[in-house]
């Protein structure tokens, strides 16, 4: 029988709870996704006008790749106060920083006004960004997973994942709306601060919803036995959460990083790198390559629950590895095709990428969230999904990019994601199966860990 606090709620209210993670995750991916639109088609003329194209590009992906730094420290952050005081407020709070940060780009002085103040103005809020999202991730999927019931919990924990590509899909959208609309000259001059400044009204609406959801259960109940074991142990106080996770729960976030390494890698290279190549290295327009981001960015999200419903079914584990081998052996096709030069094909590229890369990222939020112990989930999963983020996610661009200016050719970045693929096999291999686990069982079967590795020392 389950708990009161594993008790599945009713499914009105969960539906209402997936909504709030999602809307807020969609709003943060739109910002984050944005940025890199935008380092990829105006930012190197902007604020890098000194250097030549591909210089340009590259400073302009470096200053994309400054937010994925700042993720591992939003991570630590918002993990340690979302384990001590709840995923909701830290939730609210990474809304606002996040979007808060968005706007502020949208009216950013360039470089022609100026001068080198620009660009590390525009370091500063993509700081800000990134440390907002290392902050989000870990809480949106917490709230979903933690007030679910473990049968259903890879479908309904992956809608905050599909934030991510409803992101991208409106990130790219305004986008592309706008270069049809506009002249070169217009955008260049003031339109591409419009995705910018619509930030703010994304937020209020996410802030209203995000207000309106009740804090999680387990989270609850853990820390009501939290507060009795330290009473029963005259007053000693808690740890932090990641000490306890870094002593305890090693294993799990280095799997977790390692479980990442593909997911983060191919989706910056498929979405991001792609509007480089594509453009310069192809010869496509930039309306061309932003559209099929466009597209394909729609068949991501309508794949991504039904990846998390297959996990349901046979495992996490079998999932993401369908996801990383299919990713590895889809790198060199997918840059035949783009070499083709059509629309067809590099749609084709892109949509299939986005499909595997979807097997991963799906049943990421269920997994992550079964390997950790309520009073330590959000600081684990947070650690374990943004740290590698530094090494996978914030390179990818810059790294691929890099590679091209040297080679002159996609076999190099082919080589990278492959490697990067395998990687992600190992960890997986690695892992334990957590399907059907019962999060307030967790919780309690970890009491004893907890009460060890949580209580300071008298």
């Amino acid at each position: 029988m389950a708990s009161p606090a594993s008790a599945p709620p009713a499914e009105s209210n969960l539906k209402r709870i997936v909504a709030a993670s999602l809307i807020g995750t969609t709003i943060e991916w739109y910002d984050f996704f944005l940025y890199g639109s935008a380092a990829a088609l105006v930012f190197n003329k902007l604020f890098f006008p000194e250097s030549d194209p591909l210089v340009g590009t590259l400073l302009s992906f470096l200053t994309y790749a400054v937010g994925f730094a700042a993720r591992p420290l939003g991570a630590l952050v918002f993990g340690h106060y979302g384990d001590r005081l709840g995923r909701k407020k830290l939730l609210v709070l990474s809304l606002l920083l996040m979007g808060g940060a968005t706007f502020a780009i949208g009216l950013l002085p360039t470089h022609a006004t100026v001068g080198s103040i620009a660009p590390v103005l525009l370091t500063v809020l993509r700081l800000v960004q990134g440390f907002a999202l290392g902050g989000e991730w870990g809480g949106a999927v917490l709230l979903v997973s933690e007030h679910g019931d473990a049968k259903r919990r890879g479908f309904w924990a992956s809608w905050p994942q599909t934030g991510a590509p409803a992101g991208q899909l409106l990130a790219t959208g305004v986008l592309s709306a706008l270069t049809a609309l506009l002249s070169d000259s217009a955008f260049l001059s003031w339109g591409w601060r419009i995705p910018f400044l619509l930030s703010g009204v994304l937020v209020i609406v996410g802030l209203w919803i995000r207000l309106s959801v009740d804090e999680s259960p387990v989270f609850k109940a853990a820390l009501a036995a939290a507060e009795e074991r330290k009473a029963a142990s005259a007053g000693q106080v808690e740890k932090m959460p990641l000490v306890a996770v870094l002593k305890h729960h090693w294993r799990d976030v280095l799997i977790a990083m390692g479980a990442r390494m593909a997911e983060n890698i191919s989706y910056y290279v498929i979405t991001a790198f792609i509007l480089v190549y594509a453009t310069t290295q192809v010869g496509l327009s930039k309306q061309t390559a932003l559209n099929t981001v466009l597209i394909a960015s729609a068949v991501h999200f309508a794949v991504i629950p039904a990846w998390g419903a297959l996990s349901d079914r046979i495992g996490r584990r079998p999932v993401y590895l369908i996801g990383a081998v299919g990713v590895g052996a889809w790198m060199f096709p997918f840059f035949m095709l783009i070499d083709s030069g059509t629309f067809g094909a590099l749609l084709l590229a892109v949509t299939v990428g986005l499909i595997l890369h979807g097997a991963m990222y799906a049943p990421q939020a269920a997994f992550f969230s079964e390997m950790f112990a309520t009073r330590m989930r959000y600081s684990g999963a947070s650690i374990g999904a943004q740290f590698s983020s530094v090494a996978a996610g914030a390179p990818a661009p810059l790294i691929a990019t890099a590679l091209l200016a040297d080679y002159g050719s996609s076999t190099p970045i082919a080589l990278y994601v492959i490697a990067a693929a395998l990687l992600t096999v190992v960890a997986i291999a690695c892992a334990r199966e957590t399907r059907n686990r019962d999060l307030s069982e967790v919780a309690e079967d970890a009491t004893r860990t907890e009460t060890a590795a949580v209580r300071a020392d008298a």
